[in-house]
């Protein structure tokens, strides 16, 4: 942004640029933390109640976390 556009966002939101998409970058990743824990404990009950074999425990537990890997890269 040029910093005249900077100045009016300011003006505008009462804000920076950068704080607001720190925060969205911050709910974002947070989301990703909740929905990773919920995949993993999820499968981890399925595999306690024999829904699910050891390999699928993990397999759902490391995509998960390969998505949050990719998420925070692309947020940084």
């Amino acid at each position: 942004m040029t910093p005249t556009q900077t100045a009016a966002f300011q003006a505008g939101s009462g804000t920076t640029p950068t704080s607001l998409l720190l925060a969205i970058a911050s709910v974002v990743l947070v989301l990703a933390f909740v929905w990773v824990i919920w995949v993993t404990v999820g499968s981890f009950r399925a595999w306690q109640e024999g829904q699910m074999s050891l390999f699928d425990l993990l397999w759902a537990s490391l995509r998960a976390s390969i998505i949050l890997l990719v998420l925070g890269f692309y947020l940084r």
